[in-house]
């Protein structure tokens, strides 16, 4: 339970304590990743509906609840040695609601067998097994992101941003590419003009613009962007 123990130089994982620079170089990723809790949860609670019988909307994932809740397991996992194991509970959570099991009793259980191996330790070991982490993840991350993403194609409409991410992920980096097609989707330049025309001036351009220029920034300075020297390097000289 010792932080200093697992982010010591020659303990627990061996890493050391961050620096500035080590924040400044996660920071797009970091970003992206809470940028990406918000559908994830969203398909979540998608699954849950489609799955769950009528007059059982009590039984629902509260979005604001969850995302508040995983905030703080992620911050307590992560100062305890950031073996954030509780994650397990995304993966859990979609076939759960596709074979409409009780999501609270699941949740209640899972979080205490994550407790139970994070003191115990041992049950890691598996959790990090390449077999069993590759079944994990395409259950519960690349199946449902691909039914998701198929769902979106069909209309039309959403194509040509999930081209543009894909292309400027590729090129660049996913951080990038989903940065420049936020804002080019709202600014209505791609994908459906009319939910642009329905968002408000800070919606449409200003937090997508702010997002865009501080991302690309960032990558600029610690040398994430193809082609262009590190501007860090730089400063230091």
């Amino acid at each position: 339970m010792n932080p200093m123990y697992w982010w010591g130089e020659n303990t627990g994982w061996m890493l050391g304590l961050p620096t500035v620079e080590s924040f400044i170089v996660v920071l797009p990723f970091a970003i992206l990743a809470v940028a990406m809790w918000s559908p994830d949860f969203l398909g979540h609670q998608v699954f849950q509906k489609i799955s769950y019988p009528k007059r059982t909307e009590k039984v629902l994932m509260d979005i604001d609840d969850t995302m508040t809740s995983a905030s703080f397991r992620q911050v307590v996992g992560s100062v305890l040695g950031g073996a954030n194991f509780a994650s397990s509970w995304g993966t859990y959570i979609v076939p759960a609601a596709i074979a409409k099991r009780p999501i609270p009793a699941g949740a209640l259980l899972t979080a205490l067998f994550c407790i139970i191996a994070g003191v115990w330790g041992y049950p890691m070991d598996l959790a990090i097994w390449q077999p069993v982490m590759c079944v994990a993840l395409i259950v519960g991350v690349f199946i449902p992101l691909l039914e998701a993403g198929m769902e979106m194609t069909r209309e039309g409409k959403t194509t040509q941003s999930a081209a543009i991410v894909v292309f400027a992920s590729a090129l660049v980096n996913p951080a990038f590419g989903w940065s420049l097609t936020l804002l080019l989707d709202n600014l209505g330049l791609i994908g459906s003009k009319e939910r642009s025309a329905n968002l408000t001036k800070m919606s449409r351009w200003i937090i997508p613009g702010i997002m865009f220029v501080v991302l690309t920034g960032v990558m600029a300075i610690v040398g994430m962007l193809p082609g262009i020297p590190a501007l860090m390097a730089n400063f230091r000289h």
